[in-house]
């Protein structure tokens, strides 16, 4: 993830902060004003007893194209407003064409207007870019990229992007056709060299009939990314930057394999992805370039990111070997299945009269953790694995992640305690990081976000 450079500031910056010294016409600092003195009315002003101002959150332009999918920047901006920022949608005239003005007003609170010769007073087409922390352009269209690409200002949200000092992140959607065109690719790489974050439409159902890739990002995903890149503006301010994983790749495994019995019947887990998902996402929102080898995952397609799916260990295996030469680290969140029925059969297996039950022979898959950690094709490759475990009569739940890091042969092993179905399918986690050199570190119960931020971080530690 790359940023625009500048340092946010708000539109009131124009006015020195109040607890600075007074600055004199010859520039130099006069006296400060004395804390403790008598105010008009007689009283002593104690800075104990002023009224304390919470930290200003981040303003955010929240860009809106014509695009059929407009109507769905409405959850972006209401996710945006609950946590606290103040947010101003500046759509385009054609925008206002899916969701009127009365609708983004009555959302964010703020007047609405694509004209930039509306309140001309307050000369909103250089105001709004400079006071924001973050611009966000949610359909960001063929048209509009190409705009926005050629430095062409014909409306207020154009004029925006073009005074804007932040960090800017396109959320592209449009029809398959128009996302392929070398004229729209040219000018996605032109945003991208000028360090502006564009994401890759999804694949899914676009207007009509079709399907391909041209869908929006789910909201919550272009949501997360633009927290991701506030942050990340606010580190470089101090010096430092999450986008720490910029010019890696970075594979991922998710899910859970299946290996078929018959056409209707398979041996699985309970695996939902969900982690896998997750660190992917902020490897991609980090700056990373991702490919998620995912296994029968119903999850959105994380934004910016390649997915690539798979149904069975061998798929997996496959894929995943395949590409390990090309990857800086491999994460292997996924829960293949150890075992496969020897045969498949053709027709689904019938109950009989007699009441017999078919037998199931059953062959092992092959250990695609073990494979590409003992065959590593490229120096300074970091392996990370998972192990899920109950623990049992005579070892606990990290004598067996122990046990299956030295076995295995990766770098860093994730050991969550699954006992009781916990974990699969939730929100949340919590888990273990064990290193090759016997370090253990606990991870408490939270989001799997904030779990795959600390994998990364412990990713990233051993590349500096």
């Amino acid at each position: 993830m790359n940023a625009t450079g500048g340092t946010p500031h708000g539109p009131g910056d124009d006015t020195p902060d109040r607890a600075q010294a007074v600055t004199g016409a010859s520039g130099v600092s006069a006296e400060p004003v004395a804390t403790g003195a008598a105010s008009a009315d007689g009283e002593r002003d104690d800075p104990l007893t002023r009224p304390v101002h919470p930290p200003k959150k981040p303003s955010v332009v929240l860009g809106v194209g014509g695009g059929i999918a407009a109507y769905k920047v409405c959850d972006l901006l209401r996710r945006l407003t609950e946590s606290g920022h103040q947010v101003r949608v500046v759509p385009t005239a054609a925008a206002l064409e899916f969701v009127g003005a009365a609708t983004w007003a009555a959302l964010s609170g703020q007047p609405v207007t694509a004209d930039p010769f509306g309140y001309v007073h307050e000369v909103p087409h250089v105001r709004i870019g400079k006071g924001a922390d973050l611009v966000v352009v949610a359909p960001a269209t063929a048209n509009l990229i190409a705009k926005a690409a050629h430095g062409l200002a014909d409306d207020l949200l154009t004029n925006t992007l073009l005074t804007a000092r932040c960090p800017i992140l396109f959320a592209a959607a449009m029809h398959t056709e128009m996302w392929e065109h070398p004229a729209t690719q040219a000018n996605v790489a032109i945003l991208r060299s000028r360090g502006i974050t564009v994401l890759d439409p999804a694949v899914g159902r676009l207007t009509g009939a079709d399907t391909g890739r041209g869908r929006l990002p789910e909201p919550a995903e272009i949501f997360a990314i633009s927290q991701l890149m506030l942050a990340d503006s606010t580190a470089r301010a101090a010096g430092e930057s999450v986008a720490d994983l910029t010019g890696k790749h970075v594979l991922v495994s998710a899910g859970g394999t299946r290996e078929h019995l018959d056409p209707v019947r398979y041996l699985g887990n309970s695996s939902s992805g969900k982690q896998g998902y997750a660190l992917a996402r902020i490897a991609a929102a980090r700056g990373a370039k991702v490919t998620l080898v995912a296994a029968n995952s119903e999850l959105p397609d994380p934004a910016g990111v390649q997915v690539v799916p798979v149904t069975s260990t061998r798929d997996l295996y496959d894929e995943i070997t395949g590409r390990a030469a090309d990857a800086d680290a491999i994460v292997m969140a996924a829960a293949p299945a150890d075992f496969r029925p020897a045969d498949v059969a053709e027709h689904k297996i019938k109950k009989t009269e007699d009441g017999a039950v078919p037998a199931v022979q059953l062959v092992q898959n092959p250990d695609i953790l073990a494979t590409v950690a003992h065959d590593r094709q490229r120096a300074g490759q970091v392996i990370v694995g998972f192990a899920a475990e109950t623990g049992d009569a005579s070892h606990s739940v990290l004598d067996l992640g122990r046990a299956k890091l030295a076995r295995k042969g990766c770098d860093l092993l994730v050991v969550n305690d699954v006992s009781g179905g916990k974990v699969f399918g939730s929100d949340l986690n919590e888990a273990v990081v064990l290193d090759r050199d016997g370090n253990a570190l606990p991870v408490p119960s939270g989001s799997k976000d904030a779990l795959a931020g600390v994998i990364w971080n412990l990713v990233a530690s051993r590349w500096h």
